[in-house]
């Protein structure tokens, strides 16, 4: 069950309109039956939706009490009797879709708090929200429908464009931001990049000219810190999720769709094509090219250009193949060495 201290509750929902949110079929059930909210396999009730998406969990959508749940078609005869199925080749992009039909999260706020500073020249559409503490500089503009949490920071000149939810204590400057974007608290957006000329009589600093510039349905993971460029613009591509703490640096560029998870960090002027991922405190030096569907591993380190397509890890990054065999080897020499 969620908490409706946190979240708003919709419904109930027939299983036919549950069926349309998931764009999935009716394959049994009363098509009328209503239905009050989402849940867990283990702990799901009569009124319950459910879903199944990895094999892993079969045993328990076979002991489930659920009244319908969402599966593959391949599962769909494990189901225990009197269970409803919504029927889809995708189960866990369908959940997603009836989550969000049935939850949302509860606005903190509504409209411009009275704690907020928002400067004249500041243009907030009507039904934007401004939470308490939040500052809105000169020149600022922030879309309708956009939620900007408390004690964030929108920097002069600023667009936000419409239906984004900035969280609390961000700070935007120097960044144009798209339609839909999710931005979670402490994020800090287009700071000056780490430029210098270095020298024996000292680092002169490089002024950082450019900005950052985030696409549309973009979400960025708490203290997350994106600098801006130093003459090009940083560019992060339409879809990306950028999961918390992540470091991306100066002129990055990211293609659409690109799955950047925690604790990653992308040095200067790197070129990401569209869907690329990289694991978990993957490390990405600068000037590099990584081409589009390039999938990086947890923990690698990228030295040197990456095609598109290529599955690499490890430190320096390889192929995944043989990186695979190289630990496998040392393994094997360890043991044999201990024994």
């Amino acid at each position: 069950m969620t908490d409706d201290r946190f979240f708003s509750t919709d419904g109930p929902f027939s299983l036919t309109e549950i069926a349309a949110f998931a764009q999935a079929e009716i394959s049994r059930g009363e098509p009328d039956r209503q239905y009050g909210g989402i849940a867990p396999l283990s702990s799901a009730g009569p009124d319950d939706v459910s879903f199944l998406d990895n094999k892993k969990y079969v045993d328990a959508f076979v002991a489930s009490g659920a009244g319908a749940c969402i599966v593959e078609p391949s599962f769909a005869d494990r189901a225990p009797e009197g269970m409803a199925l919504l029927v889809t080749p995708q189960p866990y992009h369908a959940y997603a879709r009836v989550a969000a039909a049935f939850h949302a999260p509860l606005d903190s706020h509504q409209g411009v708090s009275p704690t907020a500073v928002v400067d004249p020249a500041a243009e907030i559409a009507k039904n934007a929200c401004v939470g308490p503490g939040a500052t809105i500089a000169a020149g600022a503009r922030i879309g309708a429908g956009t939620s900007i949490g408390a004690n964030t920071c929108i920097a002069t000149g600023v667009i936000v464009g419409e239906g984004c939810r900035i969280g609390d204590n961000v700070t935007l400057q120097c960044c144009i931001v798209g339609n839909g974007v999710i931005i979670h608290p402490g994020v800090r957006v287009g700071q000056d990049g780490f430029g210098f000329a270095l020298g024996p009589q000292g680092h002169l600093k490089v002024p950082q000219l450019g900005r950052v510039l985030i696409e549309d349905d973009v979400e960025i993971g708490a203290n997350t810190t994106i600098d801006r460029g130093t003459g090009p613009d940083t560019v992060i591509g339409a879809g990306s999720k950028i999961d918390n703490l992540v470091q991306i640096g100066h002129n990055v560029r990211l293609g659409k769709g690109c799955i950047i998870v925690a604790q990653v960090g992308i040095s200067g002027s790197t070129e990401l094509g569209d869907f690329v991922s990289i694991g978990g405190q993957g490390g990405v030096a600068g000037h590099l090219s990584i081409g589009s569907g390039a999938q990086i591993a947890a923990q690698s380190g990228v030295m040197r250009n990456i095609d598109a397509g290529a599955k690499v890890g490890g430190s320096p990054a390889m192929p995944v193949s043989v990186w695979l065999r190289g630990v496998a080897m040392l393994e094997k020499l360890a043991q044999k060495k201990a024994s």
